[in-house]
C-alpha cells in the first residue's frame, strides 16, 4: 500500500471517529434534554395526580399517607358528601357567570380589537396605550376600587355585579388589535366599494377570518371566569350567589371539630377541573395561529 492510500485510509477513519463521536453527542444531549422535560412534567402532574388520587381516599387514609398516590381502600365518598353541600348551587351560578362573561367579553373584544385596528380616530393611540397599562396593574390592586365601584353603582351581591365588570377584558383586545392588523386590508377594500356598512364588514367578513383569534379568546374567557376568585369575593357576600371557586375555598377554610376534609375538598376541586380541561382539549388544535390564520382564510 502507497504512502498516500495509506493516508487517505486514516483520514477515512478519523473522519468516521469524529462522527461516532458527534452522533454519541447528540444522543446524550437528547437524552438530557428529555430527561429534564420529564422531570418538569412530573413536577406539574404530580400535585393534579395527588388531588385525583386523595379525592378516593377515606379521611383516616389521607391524613396518615398525604402524598400517597394509591388509595387504601378507594371509596367514592368524598364525591357523595358534596350532595349535602351546596355544590349543585355553586355549579349553577358558575355557568351563569361563566357563560354570560364568556361570550359578551368574546363580542366586545373583538369589537374593540377592530376599532383600534382599523379605525383612524382622535385619541386612539391614547387608548391602546391605556389598555397595555391596564394589562401591566396587578388584579391585586384593583379590588378595592372594584369593590366601591359597585357598590356606588347598587349592583353589590348581585348577577349584575359579578358578570358586568368582566364583560371587557384588556388582553382580549390587545390579542384581538393584533390579529385583525395581520389581515390584509384589501380583504375590505372590495366589500366597502360595493356599499357595505362598517359593521357588515366586521361581522360578515373579517370576524369569521378571525376564528383562530376568537376560539383563543373563548377559552380564556372561559377559563378566566370560570377560576375567577378574586373578584366574585368584593362583589358578593351571600352564599347563594357563591360560585364553584367561592364555595370550595370556603370548604378549604372548614370548621373546626370537622377534621381536614382533604378527600372531600379535592373532589370538589376535581370535578370543577373537568369542564376547562374538556374545552382545552377539544379546541387545542384551534388555538390561534395569527397572521398564518389570517392569509389561509
Amino acid at each position: 500500500m502507497s504512502n498516500s492510500a495509506a493516508t487517505a485510509v486514516r483520514k477515512q477513519a478519523r473522519a468516521l471517529t469524529t462522527d461516532a463521536r458527534a452522533v454519541r453527542r447528540r444522543r446524550v444531549g437528547t437524552a438530557l434534554t428529555y430527561s429534564v422535560l420529564l422531570a418538569l412534567a412530573v413536577v406539574y402532574i404530580f400535585p393534579f395526580v395527588l388531588a385525583i388520587a386523595t379525592s378516593f381516599k377515606t379521611e383516616p387514609n389521607a391524613t396518615a399517607d398525604p402524598l400517597g398516590l394509591v388509595p387504601s381502600p378507594v371509596t367514592t365518598t368524598a364525591f357523595h358528601e358534596l350532595k349535602d353541600q351546596d355544590f349543585a348551587l355553586w355549579v349553577k351560578n358558575s355557568v351563569i357567570v361563566t357563560l354570560s362573561v364568556t361570550f359578551v367579553r368574546v363580542f366586545l373584544d373583538s369589537l374593540a380589537g377592530y376599532s383600534l385596528a382599523r379605525l383612524r380616530f382622535r385619541g386612539r393611540g391614547a387608548a391602546f396605550a391605556t389598555i397595555v397599562a391596564v394589562m401591566a396593574v396587578p388584579g391585586v390592586v384593583l379590588l378595592i376600587p372594584k369593590f366601591l365601584i359597585i357598590r356606588q353603582l347598587g349592583i353589590y351581591d348581585t348577577y349584575y355585579g359579578m358578570i358586568i365588570p368582566l364583560f371587557v377584558d384588556a388582553a382580549g383586545i390587545f390579542i384581538m388589535k393584533n390579529f385583525f392588523e395581520s389581515i390584509p386590508v384589501s380583504v375590505e377594500e372590495s366589500a366597502r366599494i360595493d356599499g357595505a356598512s362598517l359593521f357588515r364588514i366586521f361581522w360578515s367578513i373579517v370576524l369569521p377570518m378571525a376564528r383562530p383569534a376568537l376560539i383563543t379568546i373563548f377559552i380564556l374567557s372561559f377559563q378566566g371566569s370560570w377560576n375567577e376568585l378574586s373578584h366574585f369575593i368584593v362583589s358578593t357576600q351571600s352564599t347563594s350567589l357563591f360560585t364553584l371557586t367561592r364555595g370550595v375555598a370556603s370548604l378549604a377554610s372548614g370548621q373546626l371539630g370537622q377534621g381536614n376534609r382533604y378527600p372531600l375538598k379535592l373532589a370538589a376541586s376535581v370535578l370543577m377541573t373537568i369542564p376547562v380541561a374538556v374545552l382545552f382539549f377539544i379546541f387545542q388544535r384551534r388555538i390561534m395561529s395569527t397572521s398564518a390564520g389570517a392569509v389561509k382564510e
